[in-house]
């Protein structure tokens, strides 16, 4: 089974997040701000699970598919931002986790979730927003926030699943 499953898991998020992000719950939010964060737990159970290496094929493989799917399902300009942005931000996280892997075990998925999170959300607003009629900043600070809320509140399914995996200890490249 070995990727598969983060594989499938990530380019399913990724792609429910892209169609969701057209659907705004106010000014402040979209409905894609509440499922993309999940994407930062595969991520980060995968990069304890199979090291960086492994991780960054995820990342790879699961952003071909999502785009693919998300030129399907949403405007070009919004599946090209996502697509720049998960990447960008997905490899940061992969990146910052390995770097703080040896610590307590809620520092690296919180740490490395909270930095590429800002950068994401930096990134996908400003490429598919800027410049139209959509109040992208606030949307994206209401992004952020529900993403860090989101990011402290998967800690409770990292620290379960962590008794199903093998973690990798220490840097796998």
């Amino acid at each position: 089974m070995g990727l598969i499953l983060p594989i499938a898991a990530m380019s399913l998020i990724v792609a429910v997040s892209n169609y969701w992000v057209q659907f705004p719950i106010n000014d402040w939010l979209t409905w894609g701000a509440l499922t993309f964060p999940v994407a930062f737990l595969i991520t980060d159970l995968t990069n304890r699970a199979y090291g960086p290496a492994h991780t960054r094929r995820v990342v790879y493989v699961g952003f071909a598919i999502a785009v693919a799917l998300s030129y399907m399902l949403v405007d070009a300009r919004i599946a090209l931002a996502s697509g720049t942005a998960f990447l960008v931000s997905q490899l940061c996280d992969v990146f910052v986790f390995d770097r703080l892997r040896n610590r307590p075990w809620w520092q690296a998925p919180l740490g490395s979730s909270a930095i590429a999170s800002t950068l994401d959300t930096a990134l996908f607003f400003s490429l598919a927003f800027a410049g139209t009629a959509v109040p992208w900043q606030t949307l994206a600070l209401g992004d952020l926030v529900v993403k860090f809320a989101v990011a402290a509140c998967m800690l409770i399914p990292f620290r379960v699943l962590l008794a199903w995996i093998r973690p990798v200890t220490a840097a796998a490249d």
